[in-house]
């Protein structure tokens, strides 16, 4: 066994420096892991098989519906409206901008389900308007791709679905009203710091705007926030399944996109839907490399083994679940989510189990964890994306991001020894 992790390490590192792509370091390491034991041919179609298994999932038709009306509503003038709708509620206050920025990301993240989408539809409006008040240019891109990660909480979001799967029983919906405190709490938790930083540095305070110029700019964003009832109210209610749902919402955003807004013409919506189908794809062959892993990883009991060291090493369940946290904080910064969530569910939640943690609370702590990946370099891709629109370099942001970065660990460690936090809700509409 001790040999198989050497293998299984050693190949997957050493692609990755290679600048491999991910899903096929994860492929080729688990492939060389299973020929110390299967020979070629059995190990090739065992690998083929779990890949196969892996993605023949009724849940995960979910995942390319949420990404084609996220990109719909990229382009259809949501992040807009949603600006302008928080600009009115909240820009006179201290950092108003900035604040604007947060409740912007969260908005159009939980529309979206997507951190990047959110941080390239925002920021591209957000990061020049910033620039334009006086603000850093590398803080407000700090502010942007920080925020950005609240939409992999706040529902409808594609990484819980993929947890739902990896954790073999999950209830989306259940995960998806559990993710609703967290994702508010994050965004508090920023927007705290926000407030202090501009404070600190003087940054100039929005106007406040009459009642008469408020009311229209909500009215407008309603329609967009609308989505976010529909989605979630008629799975709580049990009207639709988050497949369902899903549908449900590329319908209601070609209505809104295309027909109310009018912002997307007929005649982009194949460009739309060949995105949408590359996004998929990605997504699709991560998720299938990385069910071989898991499969690899327990074929060796290596899952049961690290189990029964963490639980050796210490009897105290607040110091193993902060150890738990420190090493996805690691992997997170190394690894992409969904590859992330599927390979390390198995190993890790055996152990909080054991601990007293419920698999739906573990799935919100691992999510939570894992968007502050997204924001951590060398891998992140949020960071990337939020540096290239501010056309900053990420050593230049790191700085402003630290206080964001305790903020965001603040709440981590909150949603980890605070149950109530995560299932409260669940709990309240009677879905766990």
């Amino acid at each position: 066994m001790e040999l198989a992790i050497i293998v299984l390490l050693v190949v997957f590192f050493g692609l990755l420096l290679l600048n491999v792509p991910i899903s096929f370091c994860i492929g080729l390491a688990t492939l060389a892991t299973m020929l110390l034991s299967i020979d070629f041919m059995p190990a090739v179609t065992t690998m083929a098989q779990r890949m196969a298994g892996g993605i023949n999932s009724f849940a995960l038709l979910a995942i390319p519906f949420f990404i084609l009306s996220g990109l719909i509503m990229g382009r259809g003038g949501i992040a807009r409206r949603l600006i302008e709708c928080a600009m009115a509620l909240i820009g006179m206050l201290p950092g108003g901008l900035a604040l604007v920025n947060v409740v912007s990301c969260m908005f159009f993240g939980a529309i979206s389900g997507s951190a990047v989408a959110a941080t390239s539809a925002i920021g591209s409006f957000m990061l020049p308007e910033m620039k334009k008040q006086g603000y850093d240019v590398n803080y407000s891109a700090a502010v942007t791709a920080s925020a950005a990660t609240t939409g992999m909480l706040i529902p409808p979001s594609n990484i819980l679905i993929v947890y739902a799967i990896a954790s073999g029983g999950v209830s989306i919906a259940a995960l998806f009203v559990a993710g609703y405190l967290p994702g508010i709490l994050l965004g508090m938790a920023l927007m705290l710091v926000c407030a202090g930083y501009a404070k600190l540095k003087g940054y100039p305070v929005g106007a406040r705007l009459p009642l008469k110029l408020v009311v229209p700019k909500v009215a407008a964003a309603l329609p967009s926030l609308f989505m976010i009832f529909l989605v979630i109210g008629g799975i709580i209610s049990g009207v639709f399944t988050a497949t369902e749902a899903g549908a449900i919402a590329v319908v209601y955003s070609l209505i809104l996109a295309v027909g109310i807004y009018r912002e997307v013409k007929p005649n982009e919506l194949p460009a739309v839907l060949m995105k949408a189908a590359e996004t998929t794809a990605i997504v699709m062959a991560l998720i299938a490399t990385s069910s071989a892993m898991s499969w690899i990883l327990s074929y060796e009991q290596i899952p049961q083994v690290i189990s029964a060291a963490m639980l050796t090493l210490s009897e105290n369940p607040l110091l193993i679940l902060l150890m738990i946290n420190l090493i996805l904080l690691l992997v997170g910064a190394f690894m992409d989510m969904t590859p992330a969530v599927l390979i390390f569910t198995p190993i890790f939640l055996p152990v909080a189990v054991e601990l007293g943690m419920s698999p739906l609370h573990f799935g919100i702590m691992m999510v939570l964890n894992l968007s502050i990946g997204l924001v951590s370099p060398p891998v992140g891709s949020v960071l990337f994306v939020s540096c290239a629109i501010a056309k900053t370099r990420i050593e230049a942001i790191i700085r402003p991001l630290l206080p964001l970065y305790l903020a965001m660990f603040a709440v981590l460690m909150l949603v980890t020894y605070v149950p109530a936090i995560s299932e409260f809700l669940p709990k309240l509409f009677g879905l766990y």
